[in-house]
């Protein structure tokens, strides 16, 4: 599933929460973490791939690495095709209190984006070549600093 997604450096489009078009030209980074932020996969695609393209490789990748009892993804990762896998098919079922509060916490790959961005200098990455790129990105010292936060 990797080897089909595209890995050439190109232009992506995406709404910002204002709803004005952001536009960048490289890659996409896309993670899956655990609960304290802890990253569990990583993929790293052209820029203008789509998130729905990259969730089943991503879900594989960590279901082969942890053991989980589900995956929490936010709308960017909805398609027609991971819809149809929906047992509830598009009609809306209101949370339980519990669950609720557990789909809160689809922000929290975001706060690890962030961090990457703010934290670790992966806002502008001024390399080429999806191996540099990775590599510049440090996500094993992103996981360390997450660790370590556990611990102390």
């Amino acid at each position: 599933m990797l080897a089909d997604l595209p890995t050439a450096c190109d232009v992506g489009t995406k709404r910002n929460s204002q709803g004005f078009k952001t536009t960048w030209i490289g890659y996409k980074l896309h993670l899956d973490v655990a609960d304290g932020m802890i990253p569990i996969s990583v993929v790293l695609t052209s820029a203008s791939v789509h998130d729905s393209q990259v969730a089943i490789p991503l879900a594989t990748i960590s279901a082969q690495r942890v053991t989980n009892r589900y995956d929490l993804m936010d709308t960017a990762y909805c398609s027609p095709i991971l819809r149809a896998h929906n047992p509830r098919s598009g009609e809306k079922i209101a949370f339980a209190a519990h669950e609720a509060q557990r789909y809160k916490e689809c922000s929290t790959v975001e706060r690890v984006n962030a961090h990457l961005k703010d934290d670790f200098g992966a806002s502008r990455v001024n390399v080429r070549g999806p191996a540099k790129v990775m590599t510049h990105l440090i996500v094993l010292v992103l996981a360390a600093d997450q660790l370590l936060r556990w611990v102390t």
